[in-house]
C-alpha cells in the first residue's frame, strides 16, 4: 500500500433529536478520542438539516478505522445514544481518487 493510501468511513444519522447538542458532544468528546487513533487523518461532522447529521472519517488505512470502531462504541453509548434514535447508515472503503 502506498504512503498516500487512505480509508474513509461515511456515516448518515437520521432523526437526531438535538443536532446542536450532538455537535457539541462530538466536538468536545469524540474529536479528542479520534486524534488518539493511529492513522487518523481528518474528521467532519455535518448538520445536513431536518435532523440529519453526516460524519466523514479519514484514516491512513483500514486498521485505523477498525480501531476507531472499537474505541467509539463506549463513547457513542455513553454520550450520544439519547440523541440518536436510529442506527447510523455507515459506508466505508478505500479512497481511489482525491482532489
Amino acid at each position: 500500500m502506498s504512503r498516500s493510501a487512505k480509508y474513509t468511513m461515511v456515516g448518515r444519522y437520521e432523526g437526531m433529536t438535538d443536532p446542536a447538542e450532538a455537535g457539541r458532544r462530538v466536538d468536545e468528546g469524540f474529536v479528542p478520542l479520534l486524534r488518539q487513533v493511529p492513522g487518523f487523518v481528518a474528521y467532519y461532522w455535518v448538520d445536513a438539516g431536518d435532523g440529519v447529521m453526516l460524519s466523514t472519517r479519514v484514516f491512513e488505512d483500514q486498521a485505523g478505522a477498525d480501531e476507531l470502531v472499537k474505541r467509539a462504541a463506549d463513547f457513542v453509548r455513553d454520550n450520544l445514544a439519547p440523541l440518536l434514535p436510529n442506527p447510523p447508515q455507515v459506508t466505508a472503503g478505500h479512497v481511489v481518487a482525491a482532489g
